[in-house]
């Protein structure tokens, strides 16, 4: 007679014995993706352990258990001009994934944002007959609209994390679906602001400007050195503390080699950047996925977008259908918080832009605009929920 433990046991066994092995390419590109797909490949493994995850990823998908054919942060380019430096390792990866996919056709092909080089890999596994599962789409309703044709023949299913690209991609049907933004179940401070400034030997009573450059390295090098005049102003006029949060690509020595200015007078956090950002009275934000993240811990900023003269005339051309460039302003349909393009990113402007966020009654209300983005982007959960598409994609 068996126990009832022994019982849980063999049921658990018999469980994880049956799981079939599955095989699943999978691609990240940047930072933010590779954040996602780590907790998307975790939900996976929790849900068959016998997954086998390969393709390009960084860091944290490597943690969670991806093997690198290729490494994220080796072939992530910004814009046109900057690609330059990667091309020759992004087109090998290219290469050698099709080649893959073709050869082996692994069980699903996951591809999360990292737009031109993932649209590229969707048609090759479509063609190779893979399934195709793209997770955080292009943003085709900023970037030459005509792609969701292309996006609709070439992926099987779409999980869409803001809530406007479901009604964008109607015509899949069922096929797409809105899962919610993952950054709802990443975002939240570590401690609260006392504990925060005690953690980093900072005065109980310092005022906060936290700059977040970036994760790029040629985005270091346009936003950085103007971000750090702003801040001394800052630091001068309106006695604030600058805290650079620093990405996890990156480490001090980067910042220094990538924007050629002295670092001195910034306090630079590593691995505690939401605590920072929440701390903090107000920030100069790098456009991106940062600006979001920014939004849903309340801090009032200031969005600076900034790339080479090519890349940018490039980039103006093709955009279409949006008034903003940074997702809190898109989502509010309205600016509530500044934006500064190009030439506009100067250290003057910068200061003063951020400073007009410190004073009433703007400041409440910027806020409470903020807030009630969180309210727009769904449930906690989307990775869990995508996990289990993938897994029945698989089925």
């Amino acid at each position: 007679m068996l126990s009832v433990q022994d019982s849980v046991v063999l049921k658990q066994e018999d469980r994880h014995t049956a799981a079939p092995h599955r095989r699943i390419m999978i691609v990240a590109g940047e930072a933010s993706g590779d954040m996602h797909g780590a907790d998307l490949v975790r939900e996976m493994l929790a849900g068959n352990p016998a997954c086998e995850f390969f393709g390009i990823a960084g860091q944290q998908m490597r943690a969670a258990g991806v093997r690198a054919l290729f490494r994220a942060e080796d072939v992530a380019g910004l814009g046109l001009t900057e690609l330059a430096s990667t091309i020759q390792r992004t087109l090998g990866a290219m290469l050698n994934l099709r080649a893959i996919l073709r050869r082996e056709k692994p069980d699903l092909l996951i591809l999360i944002d990292f737009a031109e080089f993932n649209m590229i890999l969707a048609r090759a596994g479509k063609a190779a007959g893979v399934p195709v599962l793209y997770y955080i789409t292009p943003q085709v309703w900023a970037w030459r609209r005509g792609r969701v044709r292309k996006l609709l023949a070439r992926a099987d299913r779409l999980a869409v994390v803001l809530p406007f690209e479901e009604q964008l991609f109607t015509p899949a049907g069922e096929r797409a679906a809105f899962v919610g933004h993952p950054l709802l179940d990443k975002v939240k401070v570590g401690q609260g602001r006392a504990e925060t400034l005690q953690r980093h030997g900072l005065p109980p009573d310092a005022r906060l400007l936290a700059l977040l450059p970036g994760s790029r390295r040629r985005e270091i090098g346009y936003l950085l050195p103007p971000m750090l005049e702003a801040a001394r102003i800052l630091s001068r006029e309106h006695q604030l503390t600058p805290c650079l949060a620093l990405a996890h690509t990156l480490d001090r020595e980067d910042l220094g080699r990538l924007s050629g200015v002295d670092l001195s007078t910034v306090r630079i956090i590593q691995n505690d950047t939401y605590s920072i950002v929440g701390a903090a009275d107000v920030a100069l934000v790098a456009s991106g996925t940062a600006t979001l993240e920014t939004a849903l811990l309340g801090c009032p900023m200031v969005i600076a977008y900034k790339m080479s003269p090519a890349t940018y005339w490039v980039a103006r051309m093709l955009v279409t259908g949006v008034d903003f460039i940074g997702m809190p302003n898109i989502l509010a349909g309205a600016e509530i918080v500044p934006e500064l393009i190009q030439g506009e990113v100067t250290g003057t402007q910068l200061a003063a832009a951020a400073a007009s966020l410190l004073g009433q009654p703007l400041r409440t209300r910027t806020i409470e605009a903020l807030n009630r983005i969180r309210g727009q982007l769904g449930a906690p959960g989307a990775a869990a929920r995508v996990a289990r598409m993938a897994l029945a994609m698989m089925a």
